[in-house]
């Protein structure tokens, strides 16, 4: 009797040694080839264990046997995270297990470009293949601003461009709210330190004059300059005459060619007709455009041409801008 005992507990020394073997092969070693490559792998909400396991078992990134005693030993059962995750050649079932309970889903990643307009942010947000589109394409803004629940009169300008990352299926409304709010996280910690002016009383006022900078400056050297040179014909009283804003108030008429007639047809928007700050931003202003109006530079410059290298020659008074555009433009 004691010769079987002894025996059968060798027996089961030896089938639990062949296991423990067997197992901690099958969760060190990758089942991910390099010749396989990086695998996607989504795990819906409400999954239960066995539907996780069989999913992974079937992208071939986990052996389901093994790595059900894997989830069993470590206590990760109701730990496993919804999401899309990718697993690059080398990890292995252990590594793909902490994975799952971390949450280190896939990210992707969005970019809202400085001079944007919200429509084509709008567009470039819902053109993304992991961004759940939930907003209408061709809204009209007191829909979005309802629909965003944000308390402004206008979106345009209220974006930081950033570049911002995501999980799968984020939707378009969190994206902009993110956007939304970084804006007004970055712009009112600036506002406090500016350097003050009667002409922009406001943060709106500032956002409203760096878009127009942000559309007006192709070297970011000349940021400084052409705001300060539009504060000083705000404060003189003169048009700030910017096509950028005639051109945003055209809208979809705007076929790429401004003409003399466009900048005599008045709108809201044209700075050739009215005086002052148009009634919105233009554009989406950039961090180092509202820097610049926060802080422009001190400046005699009332006019500026572009010289055909994305720079521009500035001038205090109308002939020396005459001669400039003489030099510059017409001649050309």
């Amino acid at each position: 009797m004691r010769r079987l005992i002894a025996a059968s507990i060798i027996v089961l020394s030896l089938l639990a040694g062949w296991f423990w073997m067997l197992y901690e092969s099958s969760i060190n070693e990758s089942y991910i080839s390099d010749e396989m490559g990086s695998v996607i792998v989504s795990i819906e909400r409400g999954q239960n264990l066995n539907q996780i396991i069989s999913i992974l078992d079937e992208k071939g990134v986990v052996s389901g046997r093994w790595f059900k005693w894997l989830v069993r030993f470590e206590g990760a059962a109701g730990k496993i995270q919804a999401g899309e995750y990718e697993f690059s050649p080398g990890l292995t079932p252990a590594q793909i297990l902490t994975f799952l309970v971390n949450g280190k889903v896939n990210q992707y990643a969005v970019s809202i470009i400085e001079g944007q307009s919200f429509k084509e942010v709008l567009k470039d947000i819902q053109g993304h293949p992991a961004i759940k589109s939930t907003l209408p394409a061709d809204a009209q803004m007191d829909e979005y601003l309802e629909l965003l629940n944000i308390s402004e009169k206008h979106l345009e300008g209220m974006l930081l461009p950033e570049t911002y990352f995501f999980v799968k299926d984020t939707s378009d409304v969190d994206i902009i709210k993110r956007a939304y709010r970084s804006m007004q996280v970055f712009v009112n910690s600036a506002w406090p330190n500016r350097q003050k002016r009667k002409v922009l009383p406001s943060v709106y006022d500032a956002l409203i004059l760096a878009s127009i900078v942000e559309k007006e400056t192709g070297v970011a050297s000349e940021r400084k300059q052409i705001a300060g040179l539009f504060i000083r014909r705000l404060e003189i009283g003169m048009k700030l005459q910017t096509d950028p804003t005639v051109i945003y108030g055209m809208g979809d008429i705007y076929k790429g060619d401004i003409r003399y007639r466009d900048l005599r047809k008045d709108t809201p928007y044209n700075t050739y007709t009215r005086y002052g700050l148009p009634p919105t931003p233009i554009a989406m202003p950039g961090k180092a455009a509202i820097e610049a109006v926060l802080h422009p530079v001190e400046t005699k410059n009332l006019y500026f041409v572009a010289n055909g290298d994305g720079s521009h020659i500035f001038s205090e008074t109308l002939k020396q801008h005459n001669a400039a555009v003489d030099k510059y433009q017409r001649n050309k």
